[in-house]
C-alpha cells in the first residue's frame, strides 16, 4: 500500500469523511498487502485481567463497524476498539459532519453514532482473523427515548459479549442528543446497576468474564468527576476511558471550522483530557485502571498520559495527521 507520507496529501485533498471511508476500505480490502509492523511491542501489561502486548491502542470511532480489523492489527496496536455500535443501523447526523483543523492537528465531528448496527458489526468480527485484544464500544440509537436508553445498552451488551475482550459503554459523545445526561448521578447509578447485573448473568451463561469500561467526557467539573469515580467503585466497573471529545473550542477559536457543532478532538484536547485522567487517578486511588484518550499527537504526550495515572493510551485523531508512524513513536516513548 501507498506509504502514509505520500497518501496524506491525496487524502487531505478530499472531504474528510470521504477520506476516512477510503482509508477504511483500503485497510479492509488490502490488509494482505500491509506488512506487519516492526515497531517495538513491549512491555506487556495486565489491565482488566487482560494481558496487553503494549500500552498503545486504537480508540473507538475510526472503525465503527469492525470492517478493517485485520488491516489495523498489522499497525502495531496492543489493542483495537471498534464501534460505537447501536442496536439498529442508523445514518447519523446530516453531512457534512467531519471537519479538519490542520493547523491545530484537530478534528471536529458530529457523526452521531452512524453505523450499520450490531448484527453487521458481529458479522465483520466473525470474519476477522485477528485474535488480539478487541474492545467493542456500545451506545444507544438516537431514536430511543432517554427513559429507555438502558435497554439499548443491555441489548448491545448481550449481542457483543461472546465476541469482545472488553466492552466500553459510551455515554459521553456530544453528538447524540441528551446522551451526556447519563453521566448524571441518578441516571448513571441506574445504568451501571443494570449493566453489572447483566454482565454477571452473561458471565455465568458463557463461562467467561468480559470486563466493562465506561467512557466519560472531558467537560466535567471536579465534583462530577468525584461522583463518577464513586459510582465506578461502587458498581465495580473494570476500567474507565478518559476521555471522549470536547464541546469546548479552547485552542481553535477563530479558525474557519471552529464554529461547527460537534466534538473537538486532537491536540487541543490534550490538556483538558489529561486533567480528567489525573483527577480520576486521584479519586480512584488505584481501585480501577484508567485508559487515556484525547490529544495524543506524539510519543511524549502518550508518556504524559501514563504519568498522569493511565495504564493504557488510545489514539485516533493523531493518526489522521501522523499516520502509523505515530504508533511506533508512542510505543518507543512508553516502553522506556
Amino acid at each position: 500500500m501507498l506509504p502514509y507520507a505520500l497518501a496524506r496529501p491525496l487524502l487531505f485533498g478530499l472531504d474528510a469523511e470521504t477520506a476516512h471511508d477510503l482509508t477504511i476500505a483500503g485497510l479492509r480490502h488490502f490488509s494482505c498487502l500491509i506488512p506487519a509492523t516492526a515497531a517495538p511491542s513491549g512491555p506487556p501489561t495486565t489491565v482488566m485481567g487482560l494481558v496487553f502486548p503494549n500500552r498503545i491502542g486504537l480508540a473507538a470511532g475510526l472503525d465503527k463497524n469492525g470492517e478493517a480489523i485485520d488491516g489495523l492489527a498489522k499497525l502495531g496496536f496492543g489493542h483495537i476498539e471498534i464501534g460505537t455500535i447501536t442496536p439498529l443501523p442508523q445514518p447519523g447526523n446530516p453531512k457534512p459532519r467531519l471537519f479538519r483543523l490542520p493547523k491545530q492537528q484537530a478534528l471536529i465531528n458530529r457523526m452521531g453514532f452512524n453505523n450499520h448496527g450490531v448484527a453487521a458489526l458481529l458479522e465483520n468480527v466473525k470474519r476477522a482473523k485477528y485474535r488480539g485484544i478487541l474492545g467493542i464500544n456500545i451506545g444507544k440509537n438516537a431514536a430511543t427515548p432517554m427513559a429507555c436508553a438502558a435497554d439499548d445498552y443491555l441489548l448491545c451488551l448481550e449481542r457483543v459479549y461472546p465476541f469482545a475482550s472488553y466492552i466500553t459503554v459510551n455515554i459521553s459523545s456530544p453528538n447524540t442528543r441528551d446522551l451526556r445526561q447519563l453521566q448524571g448521578k441518578t441516571e448513571l447509578e441506574a445504568l451501571l446497576s443494570a449493566l453489572k447485573g447483566r454482565q454477571a448473568a452473561l458471565a455465568d451463561r458463557h463461562g467467561r468474564y468480559v470486563p466493562l469500561a465506561l467512557k466519560v467526557a472531558p467537560d466535567l467539573e471536579a465534583e462530577q468527576i468525584r461522583g463518577i469515580a464513586d459510582a465506578l467503585r461502587r458498581h465495580h466497573l473494570d476500567a474507565v476511558i478518559a476521555t471522549n471529545t470536547t464541546v469546548s473550542r479552547d485552542g481553535v477559536a477563530g479558525e474557519p471550522e471552529a464554529t461547527q457543532a460537534g466534538g473537538l478532538s486532537g491536540a487541543p484536547l490534550f490538556e483538558k483530557s489529561t486533567a480528567v485522567v489525573a483527577a480520576l487517578a486521584q479519586a480512584l486511588a488505584g481501585e480501577l485502571p484508567i485508559i487515556a484518550a484525547g490529544g495524543v499527537t506524539d510519543g511524549k504526550r502518550a508518556a504524559a498520559k501514563l504519568a498522569a495515572g493511565a495504564k493504557l493510551v488510545q489514539l485516533y485523531s493523531g493518526l489522521i495527521y501522523r499516520g502509523p508512524e505515530l504508533i511506533a513513536e508512542c510505543l518507543r516513548e512508553t516502553s522506556r
